[in-house]
C-alpha cells in the first residue's frame, strides 16, 4: 500500500500554474490527494492528474474568521485520514496546513518556501506577515527554499533556524522543454503577431510590485527615441489588490507601441513573437515565466532580486539591473537594441541554460527522492 501524499495550495488554479504534471507522476509512487478551495478548476486538475481531490476553501487574503474555520476543516481531514506528508506551497495553504497537520501529528510536513510577501511591505503588516511565515515553518518538520535568494532572506530576517536545503538548483516544478519549444504549431500561431520592431515581453499581473510602473516609463522613453520597438504586455490588470500608477495606466492607452495582450492560457506564441522578455519584479519566489521564456530561447532582463538573478547570469543568458532604478532599465534595454549582436548571444544560450539546470523530469526525481528520504 502506497502512503498517503497529500498537496496544498490556497487556490486550485495553482495547481494548474504551479505543479502541473507532478501530482501525477508522484501518484506512481504515493497515494496522492490534492488539496485547496475550488476555483472552478478542482474537479479537472483530479481527472488531468489522476488524482484524489479535496476541497477546502481558503482567503488568499488575512480573514480571521474564514481562516479558523479552513483551519478546522484541514485539521480534520488530518486526523481522520493520516497522512504520511503533507506538502503545502502558496502563503496561506502553508500556513494553514502547517498548523493543522502539526496539530493532527502528521509525521512528515513540508513547506516549500516560494516567496516572501513581507518583504515589499513594512509596518504593522509586515510584523504580521513575518510572524505568520514563523508559525509556518515551526510547524514544519521540513522547510524548503526555492532558491539561493529565499533561503538567505530566511536566515537574514531570523524567520527559522531549521536546516534549509533548495530542491536541484532552484524552482519547484522546472520546465517542460518539449511544451515549452518552438514547434511548428506555436510559430505558425506567433506568425500573426510577429513585427519588424524589436519586441520586448512582459507576462504576468499587470501589478506595481511586478515592476510595471518602471517598465512602462523606460519603454515610453525608449519608444521616444526608437521608432522600431515595441512593447507587448501579457495579463491582465488587478486593480483591487496592487494596482500599477494612474500615470503608467494612461501611457499604455497613449502609446502606440505598448501592445496589451490581456491575460492568455497560453502565452508560448506571444513569446515566440518577441525578442527578449522583461521582469522588473521588486520581489520573487523563482519566476517561471524567466524558465519559460529561456526554454523558448529568449533571454531576460530581470532585476536583482531572489530567483531571477539566479535564473540569469548578467551578460550570459540575459541583463541585470537594480529594482525600482527606471534608468537602468532605461539603459538596459537602450543596450539591447543598440547592440543586436549582444541580443544575439544571450538568446544563442538561453534554452540550453535552463535545459540544464530546470528539466521538469530532474526536478521531480529530486522532489520524489526528498520525500523518500524523510
Amino acid at each position: 500500500m502506497k502512503q498517503k501524499l497529500y498537496r496544498l495550495t490556497t487556490i486550485s488554479c495553482s495547481f494548474k500554474e504551479l505543479l502541473k504534471g507532478q501530482l501525477e507522476y508522484m501518484n506512481n509512487h504515493y497515494d496522492v490527494t490534492a488539496v485547496a478551495a475550488d476555483t472552478g478548476t478542482l474537479a479537472e486538475v483530479g481527472e488531468v492528474e489522476g488524482v484524489r481531490i479535496v476541497d477546502v476553501p481558503m482567503a488568499r487574503e488575512i480573514a480571521l474568521w474564514r481562516d479558523i474555520k479552513s483551519l478546522v476543516a484541514l485539521y480534520r481531514l488530518f486526523r481522520q485520514e493520516h497522512p504520511y506528508i503533507v506538502h503545502a506551497n502558496t502563503p496561506k495553504a502553508s500556513l494553514l496546513g502547517m498548523v493543522a497537520a502539526w496539530l493532527a501529528r502528521v509525521p512528515n510536513r513540508v513547506y516549500t518556501v516560494t516567496g516572501l510577501r513581507f518583504e515589499t511591505t513594512s509596518g504593522l503588516l509586515r510584523f504580521v506577515l513575518k510572524s505568520m511565515e514563523r508559525v509556518t515553518c515551526m510547524c514544519a518538520t521540513r522547510v524548503i527554499p526555492e532558491g539561493d535568494g529565499v533561503k538567505a532572506t530566511l536566515r537574514r530576517e531570523a524567520i527559522t533556524r531549521k536546516p534549509l536545503q533548495k530542491i536541484l538548483n532552484g524552482n519547484i516544478n522546472g520546465v517542460n522543454l518539449a511544451y515549452y519549444d518552438r514547434t511548428t504549431e506555436v510559430m505558425a500561431e506567433a506568425e500573426s503577431m510577429k513585427s519588424a520592431k524589436l519586441t520586448f515581453i512582459f507576462v504576468g499581473r499587470i501589478v506595481r510590485d511586478k515592476g510595471v510602473n518602471e517598465l512602462v516609463e523606460a519603454f515610453d522613453r525608449l519608444s521616444a527615441l526608437y521608432g522600431d520597438v515595441r512593447l507587448m504586455i501579457v495579463g491582465r490588470f488587478e486593480d483591487r489588490l496592487d494596482p500599477i500608477s494612474s500615470v503608467a495606466r494612461e501611457t499604455i492607452e497613449r502609446n502606440k507601441d505598448i501592445v496589451l495582450a490581456g491575460y492568455q492560457h497560453d502565452v508560448r506564441p506571444y513569446l515566440a513573437a518577441s525578442d527578449i522578455l522583461v521582469l522588473p519584479s521588486y520581489r520573487e519566489g523563482f519566476p517561471n515565466v524567466v524558465i519559460q521564456a529561456g526554454a523558448m530561447g529568449l533571454p531576460s532582463i530581470v532585476t536583482d532580486i531572489s530567483g531571477s538573478n539566479e535564473i540569469i547570469v548578467d551578460g550570459v543568458n540575459g541583463l541585470v539591473v537594480p529594482k525600482r532604478s527606471v534608468d537602468r532599465l532605461y539603459e538596459a534595454m537602450v543596450a539591447v537594441v543598440e547592440d543586436r549582436e549582444m541580443l544575439g548571444r544571450l538568446s544563442s544560450v538561453a534554452r540550453t541554460m535552463v535545459a540544464t539546470r530546470y528539466a521538469q523530469h530532474d526536478v521531480w526525481r529530486a522532489t520524489l527522492q526528498m520525500y523518500n528520504a524523510l
